[in-house]
């Protein structure tokens, strides 16, 4: 978007609060993972209900998610980023001081709600907020180093708070999170006022899109527990297809849609939006099953779990910070984000190799390492190119799409790798049982869980393969140097000329 005012003088330091922020959302998916058995041993919450602690919160997080786009781009960033911080901090208030399952339950879908104000106002911020090519790198690095090591983060914070504290300052610890963020958003966050969507709100497709993928992440969570073949999850799947084709039919004709066709149809931005979110399938797969590991198999505490995956978080940083900052205004964005997910890919090849007796600094470090490096040089340029030359009143839909994609691949990738790695462990024991007394060895055991879990992030692998060769096929932009290209705007370089494809 071309540069019409003067860049704000505290930018800089208004990135450090935003960035507070999108921590605090992105460790949330993963710091009441480490808290969940001491919640569900306090408040008595059964083994059926427990996954509804998690659930509760990605429906109504990945559900609302373009809807809180949609609002931020109406009532305004700042205003939105404000709202979102204070009700998720007064949510997580509530779910810090449960008494039952059913109070604990109904915070973390408020929580998911707020959530879904919060993302995307908070990526739109500095999507508007950095103009200029330099500055703009720089800050989405530091954004794409907090989104890709948040959810790891997460996991060393809950391992700390649980065994330190208790379970329940894993949800009190948001309330710190949130002030810091309010205080600091008041005081130096300023939003450009031309950026504002004035429209009136599209009902039916807040409507037709919450509900399509509502049913969408709720269907892959039920494949979880009840298996793909069964009707409730089969009918949330036909479901999801058919509201969410409604949704795309009702966006196409309406005067003023909640999801501009434009934004998804431009060739880069959709294939941001679908290799990250197969990538995040890959990459939450990979969390899920190093945590049961280290914890069930190699003995772990939950706080040396936690810090297991250091060695990750400072790839990522190193990967979004140097490598991807620093080459971004020389290269093109593909040229970033093939390789990226490419080196990801052989660090989880790597760590598909762990077995029973597996050296952490030989098969592990190594493994994490490389993921790190390769998730934090993709995910920089593609948090920067998911709303590069998105028209200003469009920037809070397009970042909501970003979250979307993660948010979707993540439920998606707990659900169908975790099948994968059930299964896997099932063949297993049924090919090498000899006798039911096996069952009761803890070797045996062990081994059926870790071919399972070795299966599925051979599965991850080839998910993130997938993810290079659809970044470097379908992202074609040029390199972003120079002044931002808007859609519709058919004067700027050719070298930074969008494709858009037609609808």
């Amino acid at each position: 978007m071309p540069e019409t005012h003067q860049p704000d003088p505290k930018r800089w330091t208004a990135l450090i609060f935003i960035a507070i922020a999108q921590l605090m959302v992105v460790l949330d998916a993963t710091v009441v993972n480490i808290a969940l058995p001491s919640a569900q041993a306090d408040l008595g919450i059964s083994d059926s209900n427990k996954q509804w602690v998690i659930t509760a919160y990605t429906l109504a997080f990945g559900g609302l998610l373009l809807f809180g786009g949609r609002v931020s781009d109406l009532w305004g960033r700042k205003n939105t980023f404000i709202v979102g911080l204070l009700g998720f901090a007064a949510a997580s208030a509530i779910g810090g001081a449960a008494v039952n399952t059913a109070m604990l339950l109904g915070a973390r879908a408020l929580q998911g709600v707020f959530g879904a104000l919060l993302a995307p106002a908070a990526l739109s911020l500095v999507a508007v907020t950095f103009t200029d090519a330099k500055e703009r790198a720089k800050a989405f690095g530091i954004y794409g180093a907090i989104a890709g090591a948040g959810a790891a983060v997460g996991l060393i914070l809950g391992g700390v708070l649980t065994q330190v504290l208790n379970w329940r300052w894993a949800l009190f610890v948001n309330i710190l999170f949130a002030v810091v963020a309010v205080i600091g958003a008041v005081a130096v966050i300023r939003e450009p006022a031309e950026g504002r969507n004035r429209n009136r709100l599209d009902t039916p497709g807040v409507v037709l899109v919450s509900a399509g993928l509502v049913a969408l992440v709720y269907g892959f969570t039920r494949a979880d527990s009840d298996g793909w073949t069964a009707p409730v999850t089969l009918g949330l799947l036909v479901a999801s297809v058919v509201l969410l084709a409604a949704f795309v039919f009702v966006e196409s004709r309406v005067a003023a849609p909640l999801l501009p066709l434009r934004v998804v149809t431009d060739r880069n931005r959709g294939g941001v939006y679908l290799s990250l979110g197969l990538a995040i399938i890959g990459m939450f797969g990979l969390f899920l099953f190093l945590t049961y590991y280290l914890q069930l198999v190699m003995g772990y505490s939950a706080i040396k779990s936690g810090f297991a995956f250091l060695p990750m978080i400072a790839g990522m940083i190193v990967g979004s910070t140097q490598i991807g900052t620093r080459l971004m205004l020389r290269v093109r964005p593909r040229l970033l984000m093939a390789p990226g997910f490419l080196v990801a890919a052989v660090g989880m090849g790597i760590l598909a190799q762990i077995k029973v007796d597996s050296s952490y600094s030989a098969v592990l470090l190594p493994g994490l390492i490389l993921m790190g490096l390769g998730m934090g040089t993709a995910f920089m340029p593609a948090m920067s190119l998911a709303t590069h030359g998105v028209r200003p009143e469009d920037a809070g839909v397009a970042s909501a799409m970003v979250n979307t994609s993660q948010q979707v691949g993540g439920s998606i990738g707990t659900a169908l790798l975790n099948t994968l790695a059930t299964s896997a462990s099932a063949t297993w024991v049924s090919s090498h049982l000899k006798s039911p007394a096996d069952l009761q060895h803890r070797l045996f055991v062990n081994e059926s869980m870790v071919h399972g879990y070795s299966v599925a992030i051979y599965w991850a692998t080839a998910i993130l393969l997938l993810s290079s060769v659809l970044a470097f096929v379908l992202v074609n932009a040029g390199v972003q140097s120079g002044p931002e290209r808007v859609d519709g705007d058919k004067s700027a370089d050719d070298d930074f000329a969008i494709p858009v494809i037609a609808h």
